[in-house]
């Protein structure tokens, strides 16, 4: 991977619709090698992807919370998981050194909403504890 190929990722980071003419103007390539460079990065697995960016508050989902997660030493990581990504408010789930054991990312209407998620993820029989934060803020780069 070159400076080149850096350049069209972040291209496409910002805008994956961006237009192949428009990203081959930005590199200095015409749009065939661009084409080319594209191809090879998503056969390689660089490039796994593409997603809409979704306005969640216009969506209705307005409410990003993270909630630590603590389990007993006798449970598998992997089983508490494999619980969790099946509720639709969690969107991440990340293990993580030290205390807590999982940081977990959810998305939901409201607090009361928020507070169900919670009760449904205490309730899975693998957790000991859990703490959320609410995010008030985000930036994202």
């Amino acid at each position: 991977m070159d400076e080149i190929d850096r350049r069209i990722l972040e291209l496409l980071t910002q805008n994956a619709r961006r237009p192949l003419s428009e990203i081959a103007e930005q590199v200095g390539l015409s749009a065939a090698p661009v084409k080319r460079r594209i191809e090879r990065l998503e056969a390689t697995g660089v490039i796994e992807g593409y997603t809409a960016v979704v306005n969640h508050a216009r969506a209705g989902s307005t409410l990003v919370a993270f909630t630590e997660v603590r389990i007993p030493g006798t449970e598998d990581i992997e089983d508490l998981w494999k619980d969790l990504r099946t509720m639709p408010e969690v969107l991440q789930m990340f293990t993580i050194a030290g205390d807590p054991d999982a940081l977990l990312r959810l998305r939901v209407d409201s607090v009361q909403h928020l507070q169900q998620v919670v009760n449904r993820i205490r309730k899975t029989g693998r957790i000991v504890g859990t703490k959320t934060l609410i995010v008030l803020n985000e930036w994202n780069r």
